[in-house]
């Protein structure tokens, strides 16, 4: 059965709202979608990185039409709300970030997305920090006036552009939910402390991305730190790869087909792809 777009945001906002942690899980493609939906999980998020992948590109090399549209296939695989990964919005002044969104919003079928505060731009990463919030605001601003509570969480990228600043991420993502972010993010802390850092300075439910090696962390350890929600990133795309390369390999290098022993079979994927 089909769901709202309203039933759908609703749900999401209470996931956020609920006591505890869930996991949002990033999809790649439809398919993928469809299987994460059928293993049940209750919302699922684009990734930048991996939409950029399935376009034989690399993360940061997708138009605003080509993200949406994507984001558009992997709605329309799922009852699940969905939220999109879309990086700095496609612009940087404030006004294409509120463009962005009401495309977002009115014309996929997502009932939230990501904005961060990286530039793209090798020589000064970050926007300054009143740029960065006029952005926000500007995103936070076109959300209200959905017809739904559509989910706007704003990304504080200092832990990836080379700036790993735990007072400045602080600040950031203070002044982002000042202006009307739902959600906060930081993605790369390096350590629980900063963890329990970040979540005891908003009063706003904090994401946490699961997806670098040795920066990541059990489900209970998140939720004791006060996480709220738990993002998967690239990483599910990443170990999707990882089989089939080793697959590739093993026939390419060895001539024998041992992975065939322990691949899911086409039925059982089916299964997944008729609910």
């Amino acid at each position: 059965m089909q769901t709202t777009q309203q039933d759908k945001a609703t749900r999401f906002r209470a996931l956020h709202e609920a006591p505890g942690v869930f996991v949002i899980a990033n999809a790649w493609d439809a398919g993928s979608a469809r299987i994460l939906t059928g293993l049940g999980f209750r919302a699922l998020a684009t990734s930048s990185g991996a939409c950029a992948a399935t376009l034989g590109r690399i993360d940061g090399k997708v138009t605003r039409d080509e993200a949406l549209s994507h984001a558009q296939a992997v709605v329309a695989a799922t009852d699940c709300p969905v939220s999109a990964d879309l990086e700095k919005g496609f612009g940087d002044s404030p006004q294409a970030v509120a463009e962005t969104i009401r495309l977002a919003a009115e014309t996929t079928g997502l009932v939230g997305c990501s904005i961060e505060d990286a530039t793209g731009n090798q020589d000064k990463p970050l926007y300054d920090l009143s740029l960065a919030v006029e952005r926000i605001a500007a995103a936070a601003e076109i959300a209200r006036t959905m017809p739904f509570p559509f989910t706007l969480t704003a990304r504080s990228e200092n832990y990836l552009r080379g700036n790993p600043d735990l007072d400045d991420t602080i600040s950031r993502l203070q002044a982002f939910e000042k202006v009307g972010a739902d959600v906060l993010f930081a993605p790369g802390l390096p350590d629980l402390a900063a963890v329990r850092a970040v979540c005891s300075a908003v009063s706003k439910p904090v994401n946490f991305m699961v997806a670098i090696k040795g920066k990541s962390f059990s489900v209970a350890e998140l939720a004791a730190a006060g996480v709220r929600r738990i993002s998967l990133a690239t990483s599910l795309y990443r170990s999707a790869m990882t089989g089939l390369i080793a697959a590739a390999r093993e026939v390419k290098d060895a001539g024998t087909f041992g992975f065939l022993d322990s691949a899911i079979t086409t039925a059982e994927i089916n299964k997944f792809l008729k609910g």
